[in-house]
């Protein structure tokens, strides 16, 4: 068994990238925004600082892909890995101080013909917005390919993009394929498949050599009309998720893909949840008050911004939630939960 595992979060620089990471605790780049920061990362060597390292516990210092090597069993359970045998999981926060990109990832097909390619399904969990912030995902179903990448060439490309306003508690889910951006003004939490292989379309006229664009790319796998569709709601309003109330916790599912299941738990008035093996792995992440975790072989205070992984075979133990806690938890699929999501 293993205990539960904390990461030190790595940091990226980010052209569109701010500050409010800092208030969660996150590490700074001098002279540079920080626009991510990777909580829980297993991706290949040629990702620079792509591997999380263990931040505390009996396995301090040791690389997730150390430890999978070591403890796959333990770590992964019934979950299936990513087809590299990675983590099957990249979890990162977000804050989008100005606008992301006009992006797309992957789809499956775009991914068997180039190797080096990735699918990167994911979603963005809204932790805090500006008023009037949006999101914009996927292109309206009138709008053809050659449509759009005319408004693309024209810099137009807003025009065919659905968007909304978002607010805290909100999810947005974006299967491979999607076009999509975040806009500015929104702090996020984001649970994806391990992949960092974005292809930008339209970047709002920053023309910066360092952020090429990959036209024929994007073109080669978006998706357009009902293509968009795959049977996972793409827009969560948190308020208007079902709740559920059991134990002094609130639980609200956000998302359930093919890959991932997100919920938004809180606790009002605080709970006490036993640890103890679930089979898969599960992220924690808390962005409200605080959760404290003791187990066999390690304990600790989890405060808003702190990322856990409770591996599948997790030491027995308990997790205390503080009154007014929110905990956002993101549970790895499984071939059964491919099969019926």
């Amino acid at each position: 068994m293993l205990p539960p595992l904390r990461f030190h979060p790595i940091a990226k620089a980010r052209a569109w990238g701010g500050t409010r990471l800092s208030s969660y605790g996150k590490p700074v780049i001098p002279d540079a925004k920080v626009g991510e920061t990777w909580e829980v990362a297993d991706l290949p060597d040629t990702i620079p600082d792509g591997q999380s390292r263990i931040a505390s516990g009996p396995f301090s210092g040791l690389s997730l892909r150390e430890l999978r090597a070591a403890h796959p069993r333990d770590l992964l359970g019934t979950a299936d890995p990513a087809p590299d045998g990675a983590f099957p999981l990249l979890v990162k926060f977000l804050d989008a101080a100005e606008n992301l990109s006009v992006q797309v990832h992957p789809d499956a097909a775009y991914v068997r013909a180039h190797p080096g390619a990735h699918l990167k399904t994911e979603a963005w969990i809204v932790l805090d917005a500006a008023p009037g912030a949006r999101v914009y995902r996927g292109i309206r179903e009138s709008t053809d390919a050659d449509a759009f990448f005319a408004a693309v060439a024209e810099g137009r490309a807003l025009d065919h993009l659905e968007s909304f306003e978002v607010a805290r508690g909100d999810c947005v889910y974006l299967p491979s394929g999607t076009c999509h951006a975040l806009g500015e003004g929104i702090l996020a939490a984001e649970i994806q498949t391990p992949s960092d292989t974005t292809f930008r379309v339209w970047d709002w006229d920053r023309n910066d050599p360092a952020r090429p664009l990959h036209v024929a790319e994007a073109r080669a796998c978006m998706k357009f009309g009902s293509a968009q569709r795959d049977g996972v709601r793409g827009f969560v309003r948190g308020k208007d998720a079902r709740a559920i109330e059991a134990g002094g916790i609130t639980t609200r599912r956000l998302c359930r893909s093919a890959f991932f299941t997100v919920e938004w738990l809180e606790s009002r008035s605080g709970a006490v949840i036993p640890l103890a093996p679930t089979g898969v792995p599960e992220i924690w992440i808390t962005v409200g008050g605080a959760t404290q975790w003791s187990a066999a072989r390690d304990g600790f205070v989890a405060r808003a911004g702190t990322t856990v992984l409770r591996p599948a075979a997790c030491e027995e133990g308990a997790i205390v939630l503080s009154a007014n806690t929110v905990v956002i938890r993101a549970t790895c699929a499984s071939s059964l939960d491919r099969t019926i999501a």
